[in-house]
C-alpha cells in the first residue's frame, strides 16, 4: 500500500510537471514530456541499431550472475539436503551477487557509472543512497521469491524516486525480472518438475498481453502527451495486487486455522530443493 501511494504521488507530481512543460515548450513533444524537458520529433524518431544500444559490459555482468546462480542452484541438488556441501554451494550465491553489486555501487559512488536516463550526467550517488538501493533490491528479491510478485513492483517506484523516466523504469524492472524468473524455469525444467504445456500456454498469453498493452499505452501517451500515465498504471497494479493477494492469503489462513490444517511451515531439511 505504501509503494502504491508513493507511486501515485510521483505520478501526480509528474502530471503537474508535464502540464507546465506543455504550456512552456515551444517545440512539439511528439507524445511525451519528461523531467528533463520535451522530447522533440527528431529525438523520438532517431533510430539506431539495437546492437549499438546495448551496454555490453553491464549486460555481461548480469549474464554472469545469471549463469553463476543457475549453476549453483543446479549443483546443490546433487548433494544431500542440509548437508555441509549443500549449504556451502547454496550460500556461494551471496558473494557472487554481493561482489557484482559492490562493483556497480562503487562505480556509482565514484561517478564513472551514471544513471544517464535521469538527465543528470554529473550526479553521484551517496553512500546512504547506495545502501538503501541495495536493501530495496534484497527486499524485492525476497518478496518475489516468497509471494511470486515481480520485483518490479518494488523497484519501479524506487527508480521513479531516482528521477528515472517512467518508460525507462518500467522497461528496466521488467527486463531484470526476465533473468530472475528464467533461472527458476531452467532449473525446474532440468529437474523435470516443469509442466511444459502449462508454461508454453502462459508464455503465449503473457507475450500477447504485453504487446497489446504496450501498443495501447503508446497510443494513449501519443494522444495525450503524458508519460505519467505509466506511473498511474503502475500504482493501480500494485494496489490491486496487494488487495487481492492479501485478501486471498488472509482468507485462506483463517480457513486453515479454523479447520486446524497444516499452515505449510515445515523444516527446510524435510524436502529436496
Amino acid at each position: 500500500m505504501g509503494l502504491s501511494t508513493l507511486a501515485f504521488l510521483r505520478g501526480v507530481a509528474s502530471w503537474k510537471k508535464e502540464t507546465k512543460l506543455k504550456r512552456e515548450a515551444a517545440l512539439p513533444s511528439c507524445g511525451g514530456t519528461y523531467p528533463g524537458g520535451p522530447i522533440t520529433c527528431t529525438q523520438r524518431n532517431a533510430k539506431v541499431c539495437i546492437l549499438e544500444n546495448v551496454y555490453w559490459k553491464q549486460f555481461g555482468l548480469i549474464y554472469f550472475v545469471w549463469v553463476a546462480s543457475l549453476a549453483l542452484q543446479i549443483t546443490k541438488n546433487y548433494y544431500t539436503t542440509c548437508s555441509t556441501l549443500y549449504w556451502v554451494v547454496n550460500l556461494l550465491q551471496i558473494p557472487v551477487c554481493f561482489g557484482v553489486s559492490l562493483f556497480e555501487a562503487f562505480g556509482l559512488y565514484k561517478g564513472w557509472r551514471k544513471i544517464s536516463s535521469n538527465n543528470d550526467s554529473t550526479s553521484k550517488l551517496r553512500a546512504w543512497q547506495l545502501i538503501i538501493l541495495c536493501i530495496f533490491g534484497i527486499v524485492a528479491g525476497t518478496v518475489g521469491a516468497l509471494l511470486g510478485l515481480g520485483g518490479g513492483f518494488i523497484m519501479g517506484p524506487l527508480f521513479l524516486e531516482l528521477g528515472v523516466p517512467p518508460e525507462v523504469s518500467t522497461a528496466t524492472s521488467t527486463f531484470i525480472m526476465v533473468f530472475s524468473s528464467s533461472i527458476a524455469v531452467v532449473q525446474y525444467y532440468l529437474l523435470k518438475r516443469f509442466p511444459v504445456p502449462y508454461g508454453v500456454c502462459l508464455t503465449v498469453v503473457a507475450t500477447f498481453a504485453a504487446f497489446v498493452g504496450q501498443h495501447a499505452v503508446r497510443k494513449v501517451i501519443a494522444v495525450l502527451g503524458r508519460a505519467s500515465l505509466i506511473i498511474f498504471t503502475l500504482a493501480f497494479i500494485i494496489l490491486i495486487s496487494t488487495i487481492s493477494l492479501g485478501g486471498i492469503g488472509i482468507s485462506n489462513m483463517i480457513k486453515k486455522i479454523e479447520h486446524h490444517e497444516n499452515m505449510g511451515f515445515e523444516s527446510l531439511c524435510n524436502y529436496n530443493a
